[in-house]
């Protein structure tokens, strides 16, 4: 087992610990640890941090029910700074967000970002809390619910004709465009690709029980 004692912790006795999701590699947020706090960590294998603002101690989640269940934690090559993995059970941030890092201060628009699924909702959700003159995602969050209710269904009939027609491409072309107006859906909604993902697990689950019972 890994000695704590070998952990470099400040003048005040805390560490940073850069919390990150275990399933989207997003980071969530920066907080701090004490020893007294990464005991709890250990012991309960979910995340426990040092309020610096109220003196302290923080299990994350204990109010809100959002927990973080660590997967791991590993600590720098000067071992003053540690990385958590945690599956986490709601949003990381007090606002709402599913990471504490949304506010886009700087972006290099003659590089593109790594492209993911994960990046196009963080870009999205940008343009929500950022309006951006111009954007087209921007001008749907404006037009509200009904808008992007209307884009879904016809993004859904484009996707349906292009199939229908058996045109690889084409099909494609309107799933993307599909996909792009339902990331908008669930943002407008708070609704997370971890919610999604939730669900189709549990859905995977219980067919399995379903055949199994089946096959007796």
């Amino acid at each position: 087992m890994f000695d704590i004692e070998k952990l470099k912790f400040d003048e005040k006795g805390l560490i940073p610990a850069i919390v990150v999701d275990d399933e989207t590699n997003q980071v969530l947020t920066l907080a701090y640890m004490n020893k007294e706090s990464l005991g709890i960590s250990l012991e309960k294998k979910k995340t426990c941090f040092w309020s610096r603002s109220r003196q302290e101690l923080w299990l994350k989640g204990e109010t809100s029910g959002n927990y973080q269940h660590i997967v791991s934690i590993t600590a720098d090559c000067d071992m003053d700074a540690l990385k958590v993995r945690v599956k986490k059970d709601g949003p990381a941030c007090h606002t709402g967000e599913e990471s504490c890092f949304f506010n886009t201060v700087f972006e290099n628009e003659e590089i593109a970002p790594a492209f993911s699924v994960q990046s196009l909702v963080e870009t999205i959700e940008g343009r929500k809390l950022n309006p951006k003159e111009g954007s087209y995602t921007t001008y749907l969050f404006e037009k509200g619910i009904d808008k992007i209710l209307k884009k879904v269904g016809e993004e859904c009939t484009e996707v349906i004709i292009a199939g229908k027609a058996d045109d690889k491409a084409e099909t494609i072309y309107e799933i993307s465009d599909l996909m792009y107006h339902v990331l908008v859906l669930m943002i407008e909604m708070g609704i997370s690709v971890e919610d999604i993902m939730n669900e189709l697990k549990s859905r995977h689950v219980i067919d399995k029980k379903i055949k199994q019972e089946k096959m007796v």
